[in-house]
């Protein structure tokens, strides 16, 4: 029987690259600093905002449209990064620079605008709603560094230094890269489904979805359900088209 999977409204879409470097992992640390340097002021932002916006749904029950771009903007941002880097290694095509969405790049986050979210759940997601999801991606990301110091709601600093169950087979796949040239394709549909689990609780606990995340791996790079980050783009004018068979509705 098919397992029903209902999309969450974070989308988190991939492209594990064919040709990653055996060898540039290595350096990816030093290459990483000036997006290190440039996020912890995002997140600290992300922080600031999230305080503002919670004040926000607590008496209008709408986040503010432009604090809400910022702080989509610097999940995406740390999902490249971290895409790029040791929460996957998938690419060795460098992040840009940016809060928006790159079409071109082989990783996407996209969480839609919610119109109304509740003013009663304010004030338990993050604290208290998200625990269970929290002991989660203790293992996943790393425990005692990542209930310890954490950046703005926990996400930042845990991700990239807490290591946990993501860094050891991201380490597998880094060692296995280096010796045959090629990215073990389980480990990397695994490394997906933890990866896609924290930025869900990240935007949950972010108060960016009144959606209680799912406790499921969606495995590999392509988020099962709903609409794509990206759109897939139409076919180059010229492409000739297939026309539907004889009989078939226009």
């Amino acid at each position: 029987m098919t397992e029903n999977r209902s999309p969450y409204p974070v989308r988190v879409d991939a492209v594990l690259d064919p040709a990653t470097s055996r060898w540039l992992w290595l350096v990816k640390w030093l290459l990483l600093i000036p997006h290190a340097i440039v996020l912890f002021f995002l997140w600290l932002g992300f922080f600031v905002l999230s305080v503002v916006a919670f004040f926000a749904i607590l008496v209008t029950g709408r986040y503010p449209r432009d604090l809400f771009d910022f702080n989509v903007g610097v999940l995406r941002w740390t999902w490249r990064v971290h895409y790029y880097g040791y929460g996957a290694l998938g690419t060795d095509r460098y992040p840009p620079f940016t809060l928006a969405e790159v079409p071109d790049y082989p990783a996407h986050l996209d969480v839609p605008y919610p119109e109304r979210l509740s003013r009663g759940l304010v004030l338990v997601k993050s604290w208290l709603l998200a625990i269970p999801h929290y002991l989660v991606l203790a293992v996943f990301i790393g425990g005692g560094w990542w209930l310890g110091t954490g950046g703005a709601d926990g996400w930042d600093d845990s991700w990239t230094a807490g290591g946990g169950l993501v860094g050891l087979l991201v380490l597998i796949a880094a060692i296995v890269l280096l010796i045959t040239g090629r990215y073990p394709r389980p480990l990397y549909d695994f490394v997906m489904g933890m990866d896609r689990w924290v930025l869900r609780v990240a935007a949950y606990a972010g108060l960016m979805t009144d959606r209680y995340p799912p406790f499921r791996l969606d495995l590999g790079g392509d988020d099962p359900g709903g609409t794509p980050a990206v759109p897939v783009p139409p076919a180059p004018r010229g492409t000739p088209v297939t026309p539907p068979p004889v009989g078939a509705p226009g």
